[in-house]
């Protein structure tokens, strides 16, 4: 969409002071970007520092990306301060430029926590097979980018494979050339300790594998979360009822989210996403699985589009041994209440007190 302005004539001498303030640029586009950019940021003088800065990198996205943010989306409110009829006004806008590029209805929910609701997962390491189901199934529910270039291929969930009683001193001296596996000690700033080996890019015949243990991760959905903290635009946020979500629109993509992250749970678009229009799930959330551009990041939500409507996460309803649950931890009757009452459950590194809401036990 092109946005039309009626410039007003201006004086000489007020165009030749402007000239003289600001450089000329060859590209009339440019210009006229900066032009607005500082004519916003004049009439929005209280706005916050964060603020400017999330506005900043939204105006500074390449033209070459994929998703073309158009002018309303420059400036739009962080969406935690959005009134319902600035959120409406973004779901229609939405829905028409996803409708229009993947050539199919798209929706976009921006349906908020249910009162009451407490989203909690429990995961049964001891039944997990290690098949990766839930991985392809997140890919597809969540318009995961999957390309076969590097950094154009995103999966929020990580399978470890690990086998069992094996020590071998001379990787511990020298490390793994995985790069991942269960942290010892350390704290979400500065790992430390001891690592123990963790394979994830494994293809096995069949699943499971003598003397294997599987142990899939993704976003812990902390109570306390460390990414949250660092975040300087505050784009990411954990909502009423659990997830810890993004506000694509506002994220700079510095990554200190990343760095904070003790779960290795996010992810950063540095390519345009690959999303076939054959494959593009149409059923989307705002702060979910709606797609995404390019110099953002982005992570597990517990599939909002789904679980605030009553369904199942993709990856719980796809297990094919039943490992995985879910539920709301403020009904005793739930089955994730039951599983913490009745079963043997820790959390990843609990000794960092960021509280995950996902759990692991085993019977």
């Amino acid at each position: 969409m092109t946005i039309k302005k009626n410039i007003p004539a201006v004086p000489v001498e007020q165009r030749a002071s402007e000239c003289l303030a600001q450089p000329a640029s060859a590209d009339p586009s440019k210009a006229a970007l900066k032009t607005t950019r500082r004519d916003f940021l004049k009439a929005g003088g209280m706005l916050s520092m964060s603020s400017l800065m999330g506005t900043a990198a939204l105006m500074t996205q390449s033209d070459e990306a994929k998703a073309a943010i158009e002018w309303a989306e420059h400036f739009q409110k962080n969406y935690r301060l959005m009134t319902d009829a600035e959120k409406a006004e973004a779901r229609a806008r939405l829905e028409r430029r996803y409708s229009q590029e993947y050539g199919k209805q798209v929706t976009v929910d921006t349906s908020g926590p249910q009162p009451g609701v407490l989203m909690g997962y429990a995961l049964n390491i001891r039944k997990c097979i290690g098949c990766r189901r839930c991985v392809h199934a997140c890919v597809a529910e969540n318009n995961q980018s999957r390309g076969t270039r590097p950094g154009e291929k995103i999966e929020w969930i990580q399978v470890l494979r690990m086998e069992r009683g094996k020590f071998e001193q001379g990787k511990m001296d020298h490390g793994y050339p995985e790069g991942l596996g269960i942290q010892v000690g350390g704290n979400a700033y500065t790992p430390a300790g001891q690592v123990l080996e963790g394979q994830y890019h494994y293809n096995p015949e069949k699943v499971p594998e003598q003397d294997a243990t599987y142990m899939p991760i993704a976003c812990m959905q902390c109570e306390k979360p460390p990414c949250v903290k660092v975040c300087p635009v505050r784009t990411t946020y954990r909502e009423a009822d659990g997830p810890v979500v993004i506000d694509y629109n506002w994220c700079i993509g510095c990554r200190m989210c990343m760095g904070a992250c003790p779960y290795w749970a996010r992810r950063i678009n540095l390519t345009n996403p690959v999303l076939p229009k054959e494959e593009m799930n149409p059923v989307t959330h705002y702060l979910g699985n709606r797609p995404r551009m390019r110099g953002v990041v982005e992570k597990c939500h517990w599939c909002l589009q789904r679980t605030r409507h009553d369904r199942y996460p993709a990856c719980v309803e796809v297990c094919p041994v039943g490992a995985r649950k879910f539920g709301n931890l403020l009904d005793p009757e739930s089955e994730v209440s039951k599983i913490l009452e009745r079963k043997n459950v820790f959390r990843l590194k609990a000794e960092l007190n960021t509280f995950p809401k996902f759990f692991y036990f085993y019977d």
